[in-house]
């Protein structure tokens, strides 16, 4: 395999001062020695005019299926009035190998845990149950490296996806020839990939095409899949979710360069091992001559690698962080633009549907496809006149501004590309999003639901979409718009009558949303800000589910936690925060419809599935930090309040160092010990005796004159030891981090704490931010923070006798 690219002379080397937490091995998103190839198929196909398409050659192998449906989404229509036209499909293919990948992790994580099961009962001094020394000689004998490598944290989202899709990257060629009939030659090459971003491969495919005009064989074929599955991203470290939110949220260009400049170091010292191991033939300037030079990235939410195609190293960015329903290189501002232009300066109602239309015929084009997207209706994308490549950006950019980078289900039943010959198959799939160019499809409005017309910037609801039904949810805020002295008896809300209409102003705030977002268009704050603005618009839609969801049916299915689980540090709570409860219920009436439709949709149990595993890998769930960071940042609170928030959160974090919120539960000194029976846990324990109740109440205004360095009730002085569980307390930093975006704040509402009245949450949160600030992620957000709040910090440390420099 090849090498990353050279370093520059200006580029930083391996000395940044490593300041992760965890120590165990940093593994790689792509190992050198993974069987797995980058692409699996080249293919080529042509237009005959006597035959049609065809498919000229498939390498290895045939990818299966039916050749002549392949040849004709490689040729798409008008392709032969272009130069060049680029298009992406979808192949959904036998997954046995995914599926004996997915078996051997399943018993490599089994291994690892009966292992662990072993070691705590020989620990305690308890016999070991017999079904578990069955298997011990085998898995001794079976247990490899990577298992006592592996990081359970790493493994959080193996299986939230299904099998993966083959990504195919197409691009058409017409050469101007007068000796064949039509008097051009039209080719199209293909490449087949499982990875998502697919479009670093451009370049390489309009060199191999332009070969392949040249050299019409399949040893073309073979150069060009050789030089792309020699492509090395063994230095591309595998995240865990939780690290890849944060990466994704932050504009940091060295977050987590930690985590690279370990696997390098990783390399480097195989690398040593191997040439100890070496030929001795070669002399001292050969060895040096043949070793790899290693260059931390220059920006981290990128990997540098290269390609060696025919002698030419062509550089390729592959993403370190990698979203759901992310495919290829589209552009959320290219599409809000296409449709927001003409709405702006010209806009026309659209008929009324109450899944659609929340906001009345006047609603943001966007947020009725979104809606359409949410609510799984069939979408029609429509280019007339225009590359195909444009349209199928265009379903894949709708594809991701749904999904928000947390939702699934788009991408799988998405056709970035097809045509008229496919149309019975497409009509057979519930809520499409497909890509056409020919215009008839405009007059068939039984075939789609929403046709957005891309070189208009149009869209129009179906005349025959279907009606929206009666639901409980409905009938239950009809119910209580009725009652007399309710926030919803003065309102008139089109949410609940159907008509669409409201006159009491932007109810949903999907109006404010969108005005925000144009503003940060026009101020060209780019893609990746637009695509966290988004993300934040998903994530408060599905928060408003659940809060809708418990008002009707008293429990929702998208928040897996007890009260217990809610209220573990002394404050209660959890979910979407509103200022007020007319605020509460007006919110929830104006998405009733919406809400209620996506409830019937793959969308909507794909996310229930997702969140059931992702709320087993949360680090700490006796604490919603969304919701008190939240209350913090809207609501207005009592200083007794606050403090409790402040309080609990700080605590929250402490006590992740220490390993007292193991499996999930806080666990006291009383039964620590018997989990952790480590010296220094031991004598962590006996300086935590303050902490031996989780059902503290919240304190009262007396605890504001306690004297600097007295206990707080609710938070024990700083133990004065080693972390004993520091992979636990990166991780709980990590979660508090996810729900505090630099794009929104930050640590700014944290930092109000050390203004607060009572000196103990003062001296908490200086803990708290000396511990966020230690982290390998926290350092960047520390940096964001203002001056002013940074001298309370050292302020404070001084008085404690703490030295803050």
């Amino acid at each position: 395999m090849s090498s990353p690219l050279q370093p520059a002379p200006h580029t930083a080397q391996l000395s940044i001062p490593s300041n992760h937490y965890h120590t165990q091995r940093v593994r790689s998103q792509y190992p050198s020695d993974a069987s797995e190839n980058h692409v699996e198929y080249i293919l080529v196909a042509s237009f005959d005019i006597d035959r049609g398409s065809i498919m000229e050659h498939q390498y290895p192998g045939p990818v299966g299926g039916d050749e002549t449906m392949l040849a004709e989404l490689m040729l798409p229509d008008q392709a032969h009035v272009r130069s060049q036209d680029w298009t992406i499909f979808f192949l959904h293919k036998d997954n046995s190998a995914e599926e004996e990948a997915k078996e051997e992790r399943l018993a490599r994580r089994e291994r690892r845990r009966r292992r662990d099961r072993i070691r705590e009962a020989l620990e305690k001094g308890d016999p070991v149950p017999e079904e578990e020394l069955q298997y011990a000689d085998d898995d001794i004998d079976e247990m490899s490296d990577d298992d006592d490598d592996d990081d359970p944290s790493e493994d959080d989202d193996d299986s939230l996806e299904g099998p993966p899709l083959i990504y195919v990257l197409n691009l058409v060629n017409t050469k101007q020839d007068n000796t064949v009939k039509r008097g051009a030659v039209v080719k199209a090459m293909a490449i087949c990939t499982r990875h998502s971003f697919l479009h670093i491969y451009k370049p390489l495919l309009l060199l191999a095409l332009e070969e392949y005009f040249r050299s019409p064989h399949p040893e073309s074929l073979a150069s060009l899949y050789n030089a792309l599955n020699s492509m090395d991203l063994s230095l591309l470290p595998r995240l865990s979710l939780l690290e890849r939110f944060v990466l994704q949220a932050s504009g940091a260009k060295d977050m987590f360069i930690e985590k690279f400049e370990a696997l390098m170091r990783q390399r480097m010292e195989e690398d040593a091992r191997a040439g100890a191991v070496g030929s001795p033939d070669l002399g001292p300037t050969s060895s040096a001559r043949m070793k790899p030079r290693y260059a931390l990235p220059r920006d981290t939410h990128e990997f540098e690698s290269r390609i060696n195609y025919n002698g030419i190293p062509i550089p390729v960015k592959i993403p370190t962080a990698i979203s759901p329903e992310t495919v290829g290189d589209f552009s959320l501002i290219k599409l809000i633009q296409t449709f927001s232009g003409p709405h702006s300066s010209s806009p026309q109602p659209f008929a009324l549907h109450p899944h659609l239309t929340t906001g009345g015929s006047y609603t943001h084009p966007i947020i009725v496809l979104v809606n359409a997207l949410l609510t799984q209706k069939r979408i029609i994308f429509l280019g007339h006149n225009m590359p195909s490549g444009e349209v199928a950006e265009a379903v894949l950019a709708a594809c991701a501004l749904a999904s928000g980078g947390m939702l699934r289900g788009f991408t799988r039943h998405a056709f970035p590309y097809t045509d008229l010959t496919k149309i019975d198959d497409l009509l057979k799939v519930p809520g499409f999003i497909a890509g056409v160019t020919n215009p008839a499809f405009a007059g068939k409005t039984e075939w789609w639901d929403l046709l957005c017309d891309l070189p208009t910037g149009r869209m129009k609801i179906s005349s025959k979409i279907e009606a929206a039904p009666i639901t409980e949810g409905l009938l239950y805020f009809q119910q209580q718009q009725n009652q007399p002295n309710n926030p919803l008896s003065s309102l008139n809300l089109g949410a609940l009558t159907g008509s669409g209409n409201s006159r009491d102003g932007d109810i949903t705030g999907d109006n404010a949303f969108m005005d925000s977002l144009l503003s940060s268009i026009a101020n060209r704050h780019g893609e990746a800000a637009i695509r966290s603005r988004w993300r934040e618009w998903v994530l408060k839609f599905t928060r408003l589910s659940s809060a809708f969801e418990e008002c009707v049916y008293g429990a929702s299915a998208l928040y897996f936690g007890t009260p217990k689980d809610a209220s573990m540090y002394g404050v209660h709570g959890h979910g979407y925060v509103w200022p007020d409860e007319a605020s509460r219920l007006r919110e929830l009436a104006a998405n009733v419809h919406r809400i209620e439709a996506w409830r019937t949709t793959r969308s909507y149990f794909s996310f229930i599935q997702d969140i059931t595993q992702i709320w087993t890998k949360r680090p700490v769930q006796g604490i919603d930090f969304q919701h008190q960071h939240d209350r913090l940042r809207t609501q207005r609170l009592s200083p007794d309040t606050s403090a409790a928030i402040y309080l609990a959160l700080a605590r929250a974090v402490e006590d992740a160092a220490y390993g007292f919120h193991t499996n999930n539960t806080i666990t006291t000194p009383a039964t620590a010990t018997a989990t952790d029976s480590s010296p220094t846990t031991d004598a962590a324990l006996s300086l935590t005796t303050t902490l031996t109740n989780t059902s503290i109440p919240i304190p009262d205004s007396a605890s504001a004159s306690l004297a600097p360095g007295t206990p707080h009730p609710l938070f024990p002085p700083p133990l004065k030891l080693p972390a004993t569980h520091p992979h636990l307390q990166y991780n709980t930093i990590l979660q508090l981090l996810a729900v505090l975006p630099e794009s929104n704040t930050g640590l700014f509402y944290l930092s109000l704490g050390l203004f607060h009245p009572k000196h103990a949450v003062r001296e908490a949160v200086v803990r708290l931010l000396d511990r966020v600030r230690e982290h390998a992620a926290g350092r960047h957000y520390w940096a964001c923070l203002g001056r002013f709040a940074k001298l309370a910090f050292y302020r404070i440390k001084r008085e404690e006798g703490g030295g803050g420099k």
